[in-house]
């Protein structure tokens, strides 16, 4: 229901700008409501035949009297106004011959010249003026009757070719106490179109507020809507240039351009030449087709439903009106009615499709655009008759108004896509963020479903190691223990030797599991602190020269393992076989690596003299696992030296 009221506050809003369009043309507002209002002097008419000739010379004198000034024009009295009474008779305003949909135009039926007599009263001291709303002739002049003849007080031939959208504003001397007798000269083609509105004799300030509101409707605004539309279509241009996909900003745009083109009489001059009018006044005409079909097309690409085949009929139309009409082999024919009402025949019935789409698919943007092509019709079909002379001749031309009624439909048109593909975005971005929300939850519950799994094989590989190493560690030595106790080959102290290295093994593996954050020398601090009470019982005394190390990020529980037995294996040596008083744990770091060593003042051995025990291949392993080397140096009488090198960075553990 929302969308339907607005709907027909739409259309309301439009018929009653359309219907009020025509009313403005005629009754402008006025500068005070209790002035008196003039009205159209009565007028009367004589006409006298002319030559091409005559006509140069008529012109001619008033160009020279422009010039050089004088109380009257010298002219002979066929290129006067008549001065028998009986050639002057009263006439109808405004005076119309109809226009042809198409007459020959030729200088072979010579010209005439169409006296317009009024009467001007009396004004007293209030300023009087002459207003002619509308007139479609040649060049206009206004003469005045004094006692030494005929002055000229009007000249309008450098305004000639603009005559026809210009209003007549003409500020009147001095009026005698018996008032003036005016004439409007106002020739024309024998046989031929033209058009003069009704002739307003009165107050200057008040016929001076209709001629400035005339302007303003007439020229004003038609000239603020054109650079309007320019200023959008070059906008749209910009649009389709950037997204070459989207049609209707291209349409818009050339719809603007054909526009500025149709109203190219508002911003410059006509040509001088002939041939340069007829291809002026070409282009202005045909342009107007070319207007209506780029709005039928954009209003078109509004419809779910496409018609290719009205599309194709439509386009070859308007091009063939164009061609027809070019001024290359017709140039004497007046065709620009018949041209007008054959492009208001193909806008009728694009518009009429355009109509029963808006009424089959019920959308409101196209549904508006619809209305609004039937009011520009309206519109349109006013001003052919203006043009041709049928009606309304003292009208303005409404075609700008219709044209900013279709353009703001288009504006309210693109608008509704606009926020409809902003709106279907939001709603494809709020589907996507759910989605993307139930599978970051999905991710997260498979996520921690993975931790706990690798939480619990890490566990059970853990597990799997500390029983797989006390196995071997541990339970061989309390077994072997238990056997040499049964067998009575194990004295009390060897037991309680074994009992010791058992507890130091297992208090080992707990140290192993301690988190000591990927730092070597917190975890030799621990070994330390559990070994040095049997050191120092061995009467070992311990050098503790230990330097910080950097961390070692690859240290984990099994490899802190490894570690602490390669150095207990080294201790144990040293308090079972070296003879030693004294022995030196050392920790350095040299960029790549870090290095422990374990040096004794024992009694050393020759390391060639020996073989490999089982301890040293066990300890070798032990720091190729760990990705390390390790080192012995020793020799009769001057100790052992052992030096474990571990890497910093550990790329391919063992």
């Amino acid at each position: 229901m929302p969308e339907v009221r607005a709907l027909l506050r739409g259309w309301l809003l439009l018929w009653a700008v359309a219907l009020c369009l025509p009313v403005l043309a005629q009754r402008l507002p006025q500068p005070n409501a209790r002035a008196e209002v003039p009205t159209a002097a009565p007028t009367e008419m004589a006409t006298t035949g002319l030559t091409r000739a005559q006509l140069d010379a008529w012109w001619a004198e008033l160009r020279r009297h422009a010039v050089r000034g004088g109380d009257h024009l010298a002219l002979p009295a066929a290129l006067l106004p008549p001065a028998d009474a009986a050639a002057w008779a009263p006439v109808a305003m405004p005076d119309v011959r109809s226009r042809p949909g198409a007459a020959v135009v030729s200088d072979a039926r010579g010209y005439e010249m169409r006296w317009y007599r009024v009467h001007v009263p009396s004004g007293g001291d209030e300023p009087m003026a002459l207003y002619l709303p509308r007139l479609v002739t040649l060049s206009a002049a206004v003469l005045a009757r004094t006692p030494q003849g005929w002055q000229l007080l009007l000249d309008n031939q450098r305004s000639e070719r603009e005559q026809w959208v210009q209003p007549i504003w003409l500020p009147l001397p001095g009026v005698q106490a018996d008032g003036m007798e005016l004439v409007v000269a106002l020739p024309v083609p024998r046989g031929s179109y033209h058009a003069v509105s009704r002739i307003w004799v009165g107050p200057r300030d008040v016929l001076e507020k209709r001629w400035q509101w005339r302007v303003r409707l007439q020229n004003g605004l038609p000239q603020a809507v054109s650079l309007t539309l320019a200023v959008l279509g070059l906008f749209a241009l910009t649009l389709w240039l950037r997204r070459p996909g989207e049609a209707i900003y291209a349409l818009f745009a050339l719809a603007a351009a054909a526009w500025m083109v149709r109203n190219l009489h508002y911003y410059v001059s006509m040509p001088a030449s002939p041939a340069g009018q007829d291809w002026f006044w070409w282009a202005t005409h045909a342009s107007m087709a070319w207007v209506m079909l780029t709005a039928l097309l954009f209003a078109l690409r509004f419809a779910h439903r496409r018609s290719p085949r009205l599309e194709r009929v439509l386009i070859v139309s308007v091009l063939a009106v164009s061609l027809v009409s070019v001024p290359l082999w017709l140039r004497q024919v007046d065709m620009v009615v018949l041209q007008y009402a054959v492009t208001a025949a193909v806008a009728g019935v694009g518009a009429a499709w355009v109509a029963w789409l808006a009424w089959r698919e019920r959308r409101s943007e196209l549904r508006l655009m619809a209305l609004a092509l039937a009011v520009a019709i309206m519109l349109g079909g006013h001003d052919l008759a203006v043009l041709a002379g049928w009606a309304w001749v003292e009208h303005i031309f409404l075609m700008p108004f219709g044209t900013l009624i279709v353009m703001l439909s288009f504006l309210h048109a693109v608008q509704r896509r606009y926020v409809g593909t902003v709106e279907q975005v939001q709603a494809e971005n709020s589907q996507l963020q759910e989605n993307l929300d139930e599978q970051v939850s999905v991710l997260q519950m498979q996520n921690a479903q993975l931790r706990e799994a690798e939480r619990q094989q890490a566990l059970l590989l853990e597990r799997q190691r500390i029983m797989a190493d006390m196995h071997d560690g541990l339970g061989s030595s309390l077994l072997s223990a238990l056997v040499a106790m049964e067998q009575g080959s194990m004295s009390h102290e060897q037991c309680v030797e074994v009992l010791r290295e058992c507890v130091d093994d297992l208090r080992l593996v707990i140290d192993s599991l301690e988190p000591v954050g990927h730092d070597l020398v917190s975890l030799l601090a621990t070994m330390r602190y559990r070994l040095g009470k049997r050191l120092q019982m061995g009467g070992l005394k311990l050098d503790w020269d230990v330097q910080d190390l950097p961390p070692l990020a690859w240290l984990e529980p099994p490899d802190a393992l490894h570690v602490l037995r390669l150095m207990q294996e080294a201790l144990n040596n040293v308090l079972k076989h070296a003879r030693a008083g004294r022995v030196r744990l050392v920790t350095r770091h040299h960029g790549s690596y870090v290095e422990i060593r374990v040096e004794d003042d024992g009694a050393g051995f020759d390391l060639q003299g020996i073989q490999h025990g089982r301890g040293l291949k066990s300890q070798i392993k032990r720091a190729q696992r760990l990705g390390g080397k390790l080192r012995i140096d020793s020799s009769p009488g001057h100790g052992t030296r052992l030096s474990l090198r571990l890497p910093v960075e550990r790329k391919n553990p063992a």
